[in-house]
């Protein structure tokens, strides 16, 4: 079965996923999870005002030697899946490319997000090892780029992101999709005073146009993730104009639209409730940064949430350490998480399989075409 990439719960069905899902039935940690999310490096080149990840940026790092042997860890524990990310911008880390080699040369299926600047550097490795690249662009012209995803040495970098993503998107193997964060500013008076909104349907013509296998479109979170509402006239032209972009849609090309977008369009809570205090996902999925290790994505930078320094400590020792078990029980989901989580579902799913103690999910797919879970 071909699951989607916002179909996370699905993909929980894959063959690959059940010995994982077999161990919290029995009320064990996997012996490793099968996402890890990794920050290979905390610089990047573009300076982008509304960065949630800004406080940051430009501190801790991995030497070469370092990450590279972290990959050759990750693989070794049976890894199956390494998203690299950010944090800063991957490719920016002179060895992003040999971790990208060591880990496909494993069968660990390999993600990228990136700003797209420097895709023509590593051309080869990311179209021949990569699973899917995803390129946040966020703009469809080098006027919104210049506002919204300025150069750290000024300016747009547009017209060199959309050459890179066409190059790729001539030799890739993998997906390549376009990722359009809606942004909006506003004066002191509550004002909307700039905003990406009239770009979304140009960017999705240009997308397609690109070779992007698909294009995304995300709502805009505030620093402690939490979906911004937006202003009802910035809403009625996105409707307007995902209206329209549905009929580019094709067996080549598709438009994404996560489930939390939902909460924009409909002016729904921005806030998302738990009533269990356990996140099983954090057995299934981890995050690496060089300002530590995060039981988390969402909890990048949070102390609570950190269980030890990647850029010393091998990967196996953090992983089944105390440290790790003593960040689990710290973060509870009714407390920690009230913002709108993209693997609610899929935790549900999950808790209802802990609590039944069911070893896997049912039907089983005999396939693991993405286990990016």
């Amino acid at each position: 079965m071909n699951h989607g990439p916002l179909d996370l719960t699905g993909k929980l069905r894959q063959v690959g996923v059940q010995p994982a899902l077999a161990a919290l039935a029995r009320g064990q940690s996997p012996s490793a999870p099968i996402v890890v999310e990794l920050d290979p490096t905390s610089f990047c080149d573009l300076a982008c005002p509304e960065c949630i990840s800004s406080p940051l940026l430009n501190k801790a790092r991995f030497t070469r030697d370092r990450l590279t042997t972290l990959a050759e860890e990750l693989a070794a524990v049976g890894v199956r899946a390494v998203i690299l990310i950010g944090g800063g911008e991957p490719l920016l880390h002179p060895a992003t490319p040999q971790v990208i080699k060591t880990l496909a040369e494993a069968d660990v299926q390999v993600g990228l997000t990136t700003n797209g600047t420097t895709i023509d550097r590593c051309l080869d490795v990311l179209a021949e090892k990569v699973t899917w690249t995803r390129v946040s662009v966020d703009a469809a012209s080098s006027s919104t780029s210049a506002r919204f995803r300025p150069a750290r040495s000024g300016g747009a970098k547009f017209e060199q992101v959309v050459a890179n993503m066409r190059l790729l998107a001539g030799r890739k193997r993998g997906k390549l999709g376009f990722s359009y964060l809606l942004m909006s500013r506003r004066d002191m008076a509550g004002r909307v005073v700039e905003s990406n909104f009239d770009e979304v349907e140009s960017a999705a013509r240009l997308a397609a146009d690109i070779g992007c296998d698909y294009f995304e479109v995300k709502p805009e979170y505030d620093m402690g993730h939490y979906i911004i509402a937006q202003d009802e006239k910035l809403v009625g032209q996105l409707h307007e104009q995902l209206g329209r972009i549905d009929a580019l849609q094709s067996e080549t090309f598709a438009v994404l639209k996560p489930n939390n977008l939902d909460v924009v369009l409909s002016g729904g809570p921005t806030t998302q409730l738990k009533e269990y205090d356990w996140c099983p996902t954090l057995e299934l999925r981890t995050l690496l940064t060089p300002s530590g290790a995060y039981v988390c994505p969402y909890h990048r930078g949070n102390a609570r949430a950190r269980y030890g320094d990647p850029t010393n400590t091998d990967f196996n020792t953090l992983w089944r350490g105390p440290q790790r078990r003593e960040a689990l029980r710290r973060i509870d989901p009714r407390t920690d998480c009230e913002f709108h989580c993209i693997r609610h579902e899929s935790n549900l799913e999950l808790l209802r399989i802990s609590g039944a103690g069911m070893p896997m999910l049912a039907p089983v797919d005999q396939t693991d075409e993405d286990l990016f879970i």
